[in-house]
């Protein structure tokens, strides 16, 4: 991390972590000041004085591995400060650590700490109808297509949206007039087909948002399927489906696409990991279009590890990563998400920097002044690719749509051909300027989302203003054709939202590499529990 006031803080924080990963009682010993008054509380039992507090230590064998997810710094006097880590455990069990931190002549040392647990919660596995359209395994306990056996995604259980074909079925696109004349397909969609031969079965086809064209979660005609992280709240779109079956454990992994948004948003809202690769960096063949200059398919699971060797077997390029060496802040960015956001941001980076042991750079990457612009630009090129791949059928079918996606086709053919170039060629500046703001080996961090899910029964205006909101955080990565991996790392109140790192053009493997070395560093090296 780069120096600040809390850089020899967060030193002695992370040690005295590291002590706790391996249940190293001297050094436990020495990070708790030694003092009579010095407090310890967990549950009912408090315990008082250095002596009692180490004795406690000695007589207990250490406890589960558990993830440092966000660490929160509040300095209420001079000498003193307030650290509050938000922990994870492998088991989805949460924690709370508090320290009370005293600068001594020795360095800081604890004074006080209280922790807390929260069990993992039970998932409701009932039936949900608005996640799948042609349900495999969930059903009757054969997928869709079984699993060859073979290959590094064997036997992984596979959501897909209804967007790809699949070899004797129908896509639905979220909508039943298009359904009702879709053809019998022939083969399975590239993307499919590679999961396949990597060894994955085809649970089911899970439901999406009406043509892709939404950031919500909802359906009007197949309903709003339950999102289990956040119950009574949406799942994000359009890839709703897919992230509810991977979120309930009917799934492992979800074959996804994301445009604007549409893998990144349900990451945020369903705790889940997500990834939207470089845009052309995995096949789109026999994949439903909706803007084909921003269409992309990717991936989401809920780990990591598995969520970068699935996407292994979809990139289509082989170069050698360059690995993530530096981490970048833009404050000017993160201010588009709300404030409860921000502080659970802030607490993350921090966390992240220590896990990582790398810099944390706070930078302009020049993106914030123009951000309307561009963001104005994308929209204009976005609608004239949606209606001339869907215009015609639209016009063949009034009302067939829902009114809030209706209304975003509408935009299409308002676009005229001076305004798209206009716009097309203010996107291609733009490119430049992310492309020299992000060389590789750098990740620039982000909120995933302005905010946590919006409740199911929000009014459609409020989900059009968070859809407006998200869009300016997500459409960086979406205008340029940068990857960006989203981890479930940031929590406001009990709900998740993520943090998405967005990298140089074809560094794919670099983000998936990072996300997955750092979690498993930090729950291997983790040696404890809730117990602080």
């Amino acid at each position: 991390m780069t120096d600040s006031p809390d850089t020899d803080l967060l030193a002695a924080f992370w040690a005295y972590e590291q002590a706790l990963a391996a249940n190293d009682l001297t050094g436990l010993d020495h990070w708790f000041l030694d003092a009579p008054d010095t407090l310890r509380a967990e549950g009912d039992t408090v315990l008082v004085g250095h002596s009692a507090i180490a004795d406690f230590r000695r007589g207990r064998s250490g406890a589960p591995a558990r993830v440092v997810e966000r660490v929160h710094v509040v300095r209420p006097a001079p000498g003193v400060a307030v650290v509050t880590a938000e922990t994870r455990r492998q088991d989805g069990a949460r924690g709370l650590q508090t320290q009370v931190w005293q600068h001594t002549d020795a360095g800081w040392r604890i004074a006080a700490a209280h922790v807390s647990a929260v069990s993992a919660p039970t998932p409701d596995d009932r039936p949900d109808p608005a996640v799948w359209r042609v349900a495999g395994r969930h059903q009757d306990g054969r997928p869709l297509v079984a699993s060859t056996g073979q290959g590094p995604l064997a036997h992984i259980r596979t959501a897909v949206k209804d967007l790809f074909a699949v070899a004797g079925q129908h896509v639905g696109a979220g909508n039943p007039a298009w359904l009702a004349e879709a053809p019998t397909e022939p083969t399975h969609a590239d993307a499919v087909r590679r999961l396949l031969d990597a060894g994955a079965e085809l649970t089911g086809i899970a439901q999406t948002d009406e043509l892709a064209f939404s950031l919500a979660g909802t359906n009007a005609h197949y309903g709003t399927p339950v999102n289990p992280a956040a119950p009574g709240r949406v799942t994000g779109g359009s890839s709703s489906g897919p992230a509810a079956a991977v979120a309930r454990g009917w799934a492992d992994l979800g074959l996804a696409t994301d445009t604007a948004g549409s893998i990144r948003v349900p990451a945020s809202y369903c705790g889940l990991y997500g990834w939207r690769p470089t845009h052309g960096a995995t096949p789109i063949g026999g994949l439903l279009a909706l803007a084909p200059a921003f269409d992309t398919a990717g991936l989401l699971a809920r780990e990591p590890v598995l969520l970068r060797t699935a996407a292994e077997a979809l990139l289509t390029s082989s170069d050698a990563p360059v690995p993530v060496a530096g981490l970048v802040v833009d404050e000017e960015l993160t201010a588009l998400a709300g404030p409860e956001v921000r502080a659970s941001f802030e607490a993350a980076c921090r966390a992240l920097a220590l896990r990582s042991g790398l810099p944390l750079a706070r930078t302009s990457t020049g993106a914030a002044e123009h951000l309307e612009e561009w963001f104005a630009a994308f929209r204009t090129v976005q609608a004239a690719q949606a209606w001339e791949q869907h215009g015609g059928w639209i016009t063949r079918h009034p009302g067939a749509l829902a009114p809030d996606v209706a209304a975003r086709f509408e935009n299409g053919p308002r676009v005229t051909a001076a305004g798209r170039a206009e716009a097309e060629q203010i996107l291609a500046d733009a490119r430049q300027v992310l492309d020299a703001a992000l060389p590789p080996g750098t990740a620039l961090l982000l909120p995933a989302t302005g905010g946590p899910a919006p409740l199911a029964d929000a009014p459609p205006e409020e989900v059009e203003a968070v859809r407006a909101a998200t869009l300016r955080l997500t459409c960086l990565a979406s205008l340029a054709g940068l990857p960006a991996v989203v981890a479930p790392l940031l929590r406001v109140r009990s709900l998740p939202v993520g943090l998405c790192a967005l990298g140089a053009r074809g560094t794919d493997r670099a983000l998936l590499d990072f996300t997955a070395l750092d979690f498993a560093a930090s729950t291997t090296e983790s040696r404890s529990s809730t117990h602080g």
